[in-house]
């Protein structure tokens, strides 16, 4: 009775061991690995990175889990993730397999969790990367990370590699990175404010260019050849994006833009910021469109707070869509000096919301979309994406 309880350990023993020697395989054959973490800006700055890779001739395979899980392969071609159930760090050993089956030399992977103990696992025992690039830190999944930026610069932080290197922004660190590397032997790189953040590859963030190319001349990239390749690097869908649309029977032009994935309040006004500084002439009048989730709650009560604080003065109308609409609309949100027009809408489909926008406004406007990516705020964009031009 004790032999087949005996057998069934050493077989899971054996097992253990055989994955944990071909993920140390797999590895071994890659001399670049970088990992992305932060809080916004993650599937932009691992694209841009392995495009400024690949334009110096460098097979490197990139993986992003943002708005949508996607890899990209060494020719720049790209391939949806599809995921059966919740996500899981595992699937970042697929990656290391797929690498290895793509001889490629670098990997390029935005890292998937959130919690400082998966950080931790997820750099340590998976992916060990040698270069750990962090993007940003903002007050967002505050129920898992901290409740304060110090709180979740410390999440982060977990995923301090050893030995490796942290290139981080000045105006984003935090003394409990410095404290992390000097544990883990591991080299800071800060770069100045935008250092090096050239404006003229469209509607990216200064600091995204500048993290990406701080990256790219770490790696021994040259710095016209990093630009040259980020130039070319193809938009994450969940990026800044703005659409036109003529819907029938409207007398103006409408303006769509997607603001869907900055998600926070913070990130959402330097998302507005970048869109008046590329496009100062949109329509009036201008629609906040708010998707709020039932499983963010913590982004709810911040944009609350934002909304009384007055984030939507200059907005005409504030429209508020998704899990939390019909909670909110029995609610009054508003100062009572405020102008903006407060609407809760409970429906969830895009071309129903669509229409009835365009019904409000039969001579045009610009929407600019907020809140959540995920759920009612992806199938929004995609709706966009069908029925108006990208510009």
């Amino acid at each position: 009775m004790i032999l087949v309880p005996s057998l069934c350990l050493v077989f899971f023993l054996l097992y253990l061991y055989l994955e944990r020697a071909a993920l140390k395989k797999s590895l071994n054959r890659l001399p670049s690995r970088v990992c992305v973490a932060g809080t916004r800006g993650k599937s932009t700055v691992t694209r841009l990175i392995a495009a400024a890779l690949r334009e110096d001739g460098r097979r490197v395979l990139a993986k992003t889990t943002g708005s949508r899980p996607v890899l990209i392969f060494p020719d720049g071609s790209e391939r949806e993730i599809e995921r059966f159930g919740r996500p899981s760090i595992l699937e970042q050993k697929k990656i290391l397999k797929s690498a290895f089956d793509q001889r490629a030399s670098a990997i390029v992977v935005e890292m998937m969790s959130i919690r400082p103990e998966m950080l931790k696992a997820e750099s340590e025992k998976l992916l060990k990367p040698q270069i750990l690039a962090v993007t940003n830190v903002r007050l967002d999944h505050l129920d898992d990370m901290g409740r304060t930026k110090e709180e979740i610069a410390a999440s982060l932080a977990a995923a301090v590699p050893s030995g490796g290197a942290l290139i981080i922004p000045e105006e984003e660190f935090f003394s409990v990175f410095q404290k992390a590397a000097k544990e883990r032997e591991t080299r800071i790189v800060r770069i100045p404010t935008a250092s090096g953040g050239e404006s003229a590859m469209g509607r990216e963030f200064a600091e995204n260019i500048s993290l990406a190319l701080a990256v790219a001349e770490y790696l021994g990239v040259p710095k016209d050849t990093a630009l040259r390749g980020m130039a070319r690097a193809r938009a994450d869908f969940g990026g800044l994006k703005i659409w036109r649309a003529t819907p029938n029977g409207a007398n103006g032009a409408w303006y769509l833009a997607s603001a869907f994935a900055a998600n926070e309040p913070e990130s959402t006004r330097k998302a507005l910021a970048l869109l008046r500084r590329q496009y100062p002439r949109l329509p009036q009048p201008l629609i906040a469109l708010l998707n709020l989730r039932e499983d963010r709650g913590d982004r709810t009560r911040q944009w609350l707070g934002a909304l009384r604080a007055g984030f939507f003065e200059g907005f005409a109308r504030l429209i508020i869509v998704g899990d939390h609409a019909c909670a909110l609309g029995r609610r009054k949100l508003a100062a009572p000096s405020s102008k903006t027009q407060i609407t809760a809408w409970p429906e969830r489909r895009p071309q129903v919301i669509m229409e009835k926008l365009f019904a409000l406004e039969p001579g045009g406007a610009a929407v600019i979309g907020m809140g959540n990516m995920g759920g009612l705020g992806q199938k929004i964009v995609e709706h966009w994406a069908r029925t108006g031009a990208e510009l």
